[in-house]
C-alpha cells in the first residue's frame, strides 16, 4: 500500500491512472453504441450477448463475472499482464455499457438505418480511441487480451496474432450459439455478430496506431513535460 501512495505521488503515473479511466469509460460507451447501431459488435461482446441471452441478471454485473472468471487464468499462469487497468475495467466496463445503451434506447427508441450507422461509425472511432489511452497508460491489460498474450509467450510456436484469430472465432461461435439456443433469429444474431464485427476485427488496429500517436501519447507527454 505505501508502494502504491509512493507511485500515486508520481504526476506521471496519475496521468497513467486517468488514461486508464477515460479509456474504460469510453470503451463502455462505444459498446453501447455498437449494441444500439445492430450491426455486430466486437468477439468478446458477441459472447457476452450470448450470456446475456441465456443469463437473466444486468448486463454490468454479469460482464463482471466473466470478467473474473477470466482473470483466474491470468492469476495462475501469469500475473505480470494484470494491473490496475485490468481492475478497473473489470468493475466499471460492463456497467457503463450497460448504462450508455439504456440512454441511447430511450433516446433513440426506434433508430433508422442511417442512425445505426451513424452510431456504428461513433463506436468504432471511440473504441479506437478508449484503446489507445489504455494501451498508452501501460497498466495492465483487460483479462480477454491477457489469454492470447499468456498463451503465446507459453506455446512460442503459435504467434499471438494467430492465438487472437483463434479466440474470437471461439466467442463469436460460443456468442451465436447461445443465441440459438435462446431462440433468436438470424436477423437478432446478426445484430451482435455482422458487419461490425468484421470491421473491428480489420480496420481497429490502424485506429487505435493512428490515435496512440496523435492522441494518447502526446497526452501522456505533456505530463512528463509540465
Amino acid at each position: 500500500m505505501s508502494d502504491f501512495l509512493a507511485r500515486f505521488s508520481d504526476r506521471i503515473f496519475r496521468r497513467r491512472i486517468l488514461m486508464s479511466v477515460i479509456g474504460v469509460l469510453i470503451c463502455g460507451l462505444s459498446v453501447g453504441l455498437f449494441k444500439r447501431a445492430a450491426f455486430g459488435v466486437d468477439p468478446f461482446q458477441s459472447m457476452m450477448s450470448g450470456l446475456d441471452a441465456v443469463i437473466p441478471i444486468p448486463f454490468g454485473t454479469l460482464y463482471m463475472i466473466v470478467c473474473a472468471l477470466l482473470l483466474t487464468f491470468s492469476l495462475i499462469f501469469d500475473r505480470s499482464k494484470i494491473g490496475i487497468a485490468t481492475f478497473i475495467n473489470l468493475f466499471l466496463l460492463g456497467y457503463v455499457a450497460e448504462f450508455s445503451l439504456g440512454l441511447l434506447t430511450k433516446w433513440f427508441p426506434e433508430p433508422s438505418v442511417w442512425l445505426r450507422a451513424i452510431f456504428l461509425i461513433l463506436g468504432i472511432v471511440i473504441m479506437c480511441l478508449s484503446s489507445s489511452f489504455y494501451f498508452t497508460a501501460d497498466l495492465g491489460v483487460s483479462v480477454y487480451d491477457a489469454i492470447a498474450l499468456v498463451l503465446s509467450e507459453k506455446q512460442s510456436k503459435i504467434p499471438f496474432r494467430v492465438l487472437r484469430i483463434m479466440a474470437d472465432f471461439v466467442c463469436v461461435l460460443i456468442g451465436v450459439l447461445l443465441c440459438l439456443a435462446a431462440g433468436f433469429s438470424w436477423k437478432e444474431i446478426f445484430a451482435s455478430v455482422g458487419i461490425g464485427t468484421i470491421i473491428t476485427a480489420f480496420f481497429m488496429g490502424p485506429l487505435i496506431d493512428l490515435f496512440c500517436r496523435k492522441i494518447a501519447k502526446p497526452f501522456l507527454d505533456k505530463a512528463r513535460a509540465d
